[in-house]
């Protein structure tokens, strides 16, 4: 599909909220739902939505995400069609510096960008969870004439106090307000538990978008970021409407969307637990908005009863190729790629990443396991707090445990 937009991915996050997993990666390099990545939900939309020109903004620990999109990406892609989805670490063209925020990014590429003469440039963050057709939003800019059109969603206050960017809009869909993670969003007028936040999901006319760059690049104190600095000054002057993201369930009726963004370790762990659900939210077998990744070459998951022992078996959980289950159990959690869980070991409320091995007799509970660590037999975690932080363990404030990378 040949629709004149070039997609900006902004994927060069530090991501402290979310350390120890972004401790050695980038944050949409972090693993989701045992065979993905962050970023995956974000390039699928793209692919299957006929965005096939993509810039992927990098920066901080990248190589693991450069390495990810090389491999997993790039074949989809036909650089003789005028289709790729290049990464772009800081080229310094227009300063000696790194990214100093959100719009700088986009600022210091702008020459990459005018090169492919795009109409509208879309531009997303590359660490949310959902999944989106971008031709409905594009659709709507081009029909409200927009200069800045910005999708949003109903969220409940707590979510967005402090997160997100939260906005007002009119009858016609005018924004007529937007403040950068406030501390005390506007509630929706029906529905005070409620605000209507950005997704980060951006539209920009081309023309556009350099001319708001650049103004904002000569501007002193500007944060060089688009939720406290380029987008207000564009509600303030400019045609800025706001996109109400919803989506169409089995039966044809429109809904409530799934989105999330994963940037803490508890919503992350949410949003990976919500894929356990009997009936997630969010669905992966759809055949018709397919989630792509790098699939490694494995063997299939399996399950043994070694003689004498318990079944190895797993319950309401994701488990992927290359997983062993060995006379362990799995509840409401997920196995990632040759993960193993030995026997009467048992994992509940958990995510085990690549590579993780819980040896004879373990027991987790509501834990996050990075690559190739090892959990020794016997060991009982996600039960006491303290004995977790005594381990060198990541506790979070609502008791998710998290074990980084190679321990055991």
């Amino acid at each position: 599909m040949k629709n004149n937009v070039l997609a900006v991915v902004l994927a060069g996050g530090k991501g402290e909220r979310l350390e120890p997993l972004t401790r050695d990666r980038a944050k949409p390099a972090v693993p989701f739902g045992g065979e993905y990545r962050i970023v995956d939900f974000t390039l699928s939309n793209c692919f299957n939505s006929g965005v096939r020109q993509i810039l992927l903004l990098t920066q901080y620990k990248s190589l693991s995400l450069d390495r990810h999109v090389a491999t997993g990406w790039a074949r989809f892609f036909h650089r003789e069609l005028r289709e790729f989805v290049d990464v772009a670490p800081p080229q310094q063209r227009l300063a000696e510096s790194w990214y100093q925020g959100t719009a700088d990014a986009v600022y210091q590429n702008i020459y990459s960008i005018e090169k492919e003469s795009p109409e509208l440039v879309l531009v997303l963050a590359g660490d949310h969870v959902y999944k989106m057709d971008y031709r409905d939003i594009i659709e709507f800019h081009r029909a409200k004439n927009a200069d800045l059109t910005i999708s949003a969603i109903p969220v409940p206050l707590d979510e967005a106090r402090g997160r997100l960017g939260v906005l007002e809009a009119d009858a016609d869909g005018r924004v007529v307000d937007f403040e950068e993670k406030p501390l005390a969003p506007r509630p929706l007028p029906d529905d005070p538990t409620s605000c209507f936040a950005s997704m980060g999901v951006y539209v920009f006319n081309a023309k556009f978008l350099y001319e708001a760059l650049c103004r904002d690049a000569t501007k002193l104190g500007s944060r060089r970021d688009f939720g406290r600095d380029v987008v207000p000054r564009a509600v303030e002057k400019d045609r800025v409407f706001a996109f109400p993201f919803v989506s169409t369930g089995p039966d044809g009726k429109k809904r409530g969307a799934y989105w999330r963004d994963v940037g803490t370790l508890d919503a992350y762990f949410a949003a990976n637990m919500d894929l356990v659900a009997v009936e997630p939210e969010l669905n992966l077998y759809d055949e018709n908005w397919t989630i792509y990744s790098l699939r490694p070459n494995s063997p299939p998951a399996k399950f043994v009863l070694p003689e004498g022992e318990s079944r190895g078996c797993a319950l309401d959980s994701l488990v992927c190729s290359g997983a062993i289950v060995s006379g362990g159990t799995a509840r409401r959690s997920i196995v990632g790629l040759g993960a193993r869980i030995e026997r009467d070991a048992l994992v509940e409320d958990s995510l085990l990443f690549a590579q993780t091995v819980v040896e004879r007799g373990a027991r987790l509970r509501r834990v996050i396991v990075d690559k190739g660590a090892v959990v020794p037999a016997g060991w009982r975690v996600g039960f006491d707090a303290e004995l977790d932080r005594s381990r060198g363990f990541f506790v979070t404030e609502s008791g998710i445990t998290v074990i980084p990378k190679f321990v055991g």
